[in-house]
Parts: structure tokens; C-alpha cells; sequence
């Protein structure tokens, strides 16, 4: 069994957050998979930009403020 850091982003309204997670890579057809406490870390950074607290999602990651370049 193999692991590999991967980038995840989490889009909730106008932000986003990049958040590590480690890949679970083994010999099952489920592979590559997140482990538990990675999916709820996930789970958890989704909950905090929702309700707007960008402290406790900024404990996990960095946060971007997605924002338009042009008017339509």
C-alpha cells in the first residue's frame, strides 16, 4: 500500500480552499481512495467556508476569494 499527497479544492460560494489529502494507492479496484480523517477533513473545510469561517478553514489549507474579472 502506497500513499501520494494530492491537492484537493473545495468550491463553496465564493471561495475555495486547497486542502493536502493523502491518495491511498493498493492492489483493490477501489484505489486510489482518501482515508477516513482525510474525507472529514474535506467534510470539515466545506462545513467552515459555508458558515463563513475562514479561521477554521484556513487551519487546513489555503483560502481563495473567487471574484469576477469582467462584466458580462
Amino acid at each position: 500500500m502506497a500513499q501520494r499527497v494530492k491537492k484537493k479544492y473545495v468550491h463553496e460560494g465564493k471561495y475555495v480552499a486547497e486542502v493536502e489529502v493523502a491518495l491511498i494507492e493498493d492492489n483493490t479496484q477501489w484505489s486510489p481512495y482518501l482515508s477516513v480523517d482525510d474525507a472529514y477533513k474535506l467534510d470539515d473545510v466545506r462545513d467552515a467556508l459555508r458558515e463563513g469561517d475562514l479561521d477554521a478553514a484556513a487551519r487546513y489549507g489555503r483560502i481563495y476569494e473567487m471574484r469576477p474579472v469582467a462584466s458580462q
